[in-house]
């Protein structure tokens, strides 16, 4: 994943509200969840929460998809493993020593 996607999703992830929503729907697996379960549950108007979706959706954080006339939104789990994966691929790689209990120590790798 390179540096603008990611930093795409963790704006939207940003937002107060639209990470509740996020939340949420990693909560609810892969299955998704109803766009009325979630205004019902988080307690979020309609218009409201259509903006949040669509800002996740677009950042490419959730997927809709239509089964008859109820709309159901599904958290992509591949997208939240490449941003941790980004924010973890050069974990203190500058770091040639490290503390413990018994003091400074240098890291071994490999």
């Amino acid at each position: 994943m390179d540096i603008e996607k990611t930093a795409k999703a963790l704006k939207e992830l940003g937002h107060v509200t639209r990470l509740a929503i996020y939340k949420r729907l990693v909560k609810a697996g892969y299955k998704g969840l109803a766009v009325g379960t979630l205004q019902e549950e988080l307690e979020i108007p309609g218009s409201t929460l259509s903006h949040h979706l669509s800002g996740l959706a677009s950042a490419g954080m959730i997927k809709q998809r239509r089964e008859g006339r109820v709309l159901y939104c599904v958290a992509q789990f591949e997208q939240l493993d490449e941003v941790l994966q980004f924010l973890r691929a050069e974990c203190c790689i500058d770091d040639k020593f490290y503390t413990d209990d018994d003091g400074l120590k240098e890291l071994k790798r490999g």
